[in-house]
């Protein structure tokens, strides 16, 4: 776990340094048969900050950097479905999991897909400006199959499909059913031709993470200054036994500097 103890010296160094650091338009997102894809509003992504759709944005550079060293360290090991969490909300994992895909999406020889997992708060399809009816949930609840759930879309040069989800009362039980369970294996089946990354809920708050983790091929940690303490980290170390790190990413780093860091 050489990533996570890089990660803890980051968080100890920053915390010494840092007092206050503790470690538009809605679109309608069902795929219609024959449709070409939905354009999203590159007004409204630049309101949210996601950027990476651009590679002529200076800000999207780190998430491309991000992008080649991981597809590198994926196609090596032949791994597929890249998970991205956080130790605690508010880390940003979904920024950078949604601009991971955007400069993914730039390359015509991949296809990518972005899977929002995190059904107690989902952010996927809102980061995009997407109106989610059915989603993740209604695939679970087998009112809509996974083909139909799963919507492309376009951003500038970017191409890309999403499975989103909606809110549910229910989070806890659906993670919990069966039909959770079958919808990562329809995903991981739909992913041989294609890199997936899902963005899952943060790892402390719940036992989804930790209960889906042997259906992972690798592991992207998100971690924040002023948000993550080093207690986080080490905890998270301690449920990533076993699992395929692949990078660690230190999220809201001071504007000076890069938007973020990573291992």
């Amino acid at each position: 776990m050489e990533i996570i103890h890089q990660a803890i010296q980051r968080a100890k160094a920053a915390q010494k340094s840092d007092p206050a650091f503790a470690i538009p338009r809605i679109q309608a997102a069902t795929h219609v048969e024959g449709d070409a894809g939905i354009d999203l509003d590159l007004a409204y992504l630049q309101s949210r900050r996601i950027v990476a759709y651009d590679g002529n944005d200076p800000r999207s550079r780190p998430f491309d950097v991000l992008r080649t060293e991981i597809l590198q360290s994926m196609d090596q090991q032949e791994w597929k479905i890249l998970a991205v969490t956080s130790p605690t909300p508010s880390c940003g994992k979904t920024l950078v999991a949604t601009n991971l895909a955007l400069s993914m999406g730039r390359q015509p020889e991949r296809q990518v897909l972005l899977v929002d997992l995190d059904v107690r708060k989902p952010q996927v399809a809102a980061s995009l400006g997407l109106k989610c009816r059915d989603g993740v949930i209604g695939v679970i609840e087998r009112r809509i199959e996974l083909e139909r759930a799963i919507v492309p879309i376009r951003a500038a040069k970017s191409s890309l499909e999403v499975l989103p989800t909606g809110p549910n009362a229910n989070a806890a039980d659906l993670v919990d059913a069966h039909g959770f369970h079958e919808v990562l294996r329809d995903v991981a089946e739909y992913a041989r031709s294609r890199i997936v990354i899902i963005d899952l809920p943060p790892l402390l708050i719940g036992h989804d993470v930790i209960s889906i983790l042997p259906q992972l091929d690798c592991v992207l940690l998100v971690g924040a200054i002023g948000v993550s303490t080093v207690a986080d980290i080490e905890e998270c170390e301690k449920h990533l036994q076993g699992t395929n790190l692949i990078r660690f990413v230190l999220n809201k780093v001071p504007a000076s500097k890069d938007n973020y860091a990573y291992y």
